[in-house]
């Protein structure tokens, strides 16, 4: 997809330059306007958990069921977030370009070349789109961040609040995809994908705000039944997502970590 760094053999080679312009301009555009998605997905997470978390209830799972459409744009963000994590580690040039972008373009202003357009994009923005595109997984880390600051912002809601509703939806994730009855009904592949991201999702956002995270042995996940839920599926689907567990967790390190579990990701 992102290839124009590496299609000028020749620097001195005006021609190639302005076709290799030409053709990153755009791409740099889609850039910025995915960075831009991201902020507002992160706004609206905050506005999700806060309808999701913001009552008392004895029975998370009831409490979902109450809140089925909040409860599925949550996880269509999550599946969002984690498929575009996944294309963006297939997608390795993605930096180089960008980085291409913003020496060219910086050439073009020291020489007063015009480079106006609606897809240019200012030093102060750049930094930070270069900083989203540097992380292995940046719409997952926007979401992680996201909910590590929900939870500190609203310190006078029970953190349970927020790790129970996490833990449930990774819990029937799990059921769906472990159980016969409920997987005959998936109508296509793409619904186990989905179930199986969601899954992930929120497991790995309950690992960043659970103070010992997803895989202690307190932990309300049953992770040893995640994972092995997601060693069941064709290894070429699920690789992706096992390695967000490797290693976009906060918590699999720790001292406190499940040795069987740790196992069960190497």
């Amino acid at each position: 997809m992102f290839f124009c760094s590496q299609a000028i053999q020749n620097p001195s080679d005006e021609a190639l330059q302005d076709q290799a312009w030409a053709a990153v301009v755009p791409l740099v555009g889609k850039l910025k306007k995915f960075y831009e998605f991201s902020q507002r997905l992160e706004a609206a997470l905050h506005s999700l958990l806060g309808a999701l978390t913001s009552e008392t209830y004895n029975d998370p799972t009831q409490h979902l069921e109450r809140e089925q459409a909040l409860a599925k744009q949550f996880a269509e963000i999550l599946h969002f977030t984690l498929r575009f994590d996944e294309l963006k580690m297939t997608n390795p040039a993605i930096q180089n370009d960008f980085s291409y972008y913003r020496r060219t373009l910086s050439r073009m202003r020291i020489n007063n070349v015009p480079a106006e357009g609606e897809n240019e994009v200012n030093n102060e923005l750049a930094n930070r789109i270069s900083l989203f595109y540097a992380d292995a997984t940046p719409m997952l880390k926007t979401m992680s961040d996201g909910t590590t600051k929900f939870v500190s912002e609203n310190k006078n809601l029970p953190i349970e609040n927020t790790t129970d509703v996490l833990s449930t939806m990774a819990s029937v994730c799990k059921v769906m995809l472990e159980t016969p009855e409920y997987r005959s009904r998936f109508s296509s592949e793409e619904t186990v994908s989905f179930c199986l991201r969601v899954m992930v999702g929120v497991i790995i956002l309950y690992d960043y705000v659970h103070p010992v995270g997803a895989f202690a042995k307190s932990s309300k996940i049953d992770m040893k039944g995640c994972i092995k839920v997601l060693r069941d599926q064709p290894p070429n689907s699920v690789e992706g997502l096992l390695n967000a567990l490797r290693y976009t967790t906060k918590h699999l390190n720790d001292e406190s970590t499940n040795k069987t579990i740790k196992s069960m990701l190497q």
